[in-house]
This record gives structure tokens, sequence and C-alpha cells, in this order.
């Protein structure tokens, strides 16, 4: 190996050290970032109960505040079942 091939081999290594520290600390950053919002506030959305029809479709009951929204999801994408239902949770003594 050329002394040559052998400085580009070295610089290869150090860019590629360089770039997965970048991505790391970035990683960090966003990491430290979603997790001041998400603890903040209340969560809104909630699954409340999944169903697998198939190997490829799922029926979900989705919460979002007090109301649930019935969907199919499968492999070419969703289907809106019912929507605007009022949640059982209010309905409670």
């Amino acid at each position: 190996m050329t002394p040559n091939e052998l400085h580009q081999l070295l610089r290869l290594v150090c860019a590629l050290i360089f770039v997965v520290a970048l991505m790391g600390g970035l990683a960090m950053v966003m990491r430290r970032v979603n997790a001041g919002r998400l603890t903040k506030g209340e969560k809104r959305l909630h699954v409340v109960e999944a169903l697998h029809l198939d190997a490829r479709r799922r029926l979900v009951l989705l919460r979002r505040d007090n109301t649930e929204h019935l969907v199919i999801l499968g492999t070419n994408g969703e289907t809106v079942v019912e929507q605007g239902i009022e949640s059982r949770q209010d309905k409670q003594p």
C-alpha cells in the first residue's frame, strides 16, 4: 500500500468517525428537546383497543380528547370506519 493510499484510507476513516459522532450528538439533542415537549401537559391521543382482523389489517379504536375514532389500518393505507364516537369514559358515573 502506497503512502498516498494509506493517507486516503486514514482520511476516510476519520471522516466516517466524524459523521457518526455528529449523528450521535444530534440524536441526543433531539431526545432532550422531544422529552421536554412530551412531559409538559396532558397526552391527548390514546389507543383504546386494537384487534387484528387478518395478517395485513388491524382495527383500532383511537381516543383524542373525549372523542373516539374507529380506523382500519392496513398495508395499503387506512380507512376511517366511524368518527366522532362519544367516549365511554365520559359516560361512566
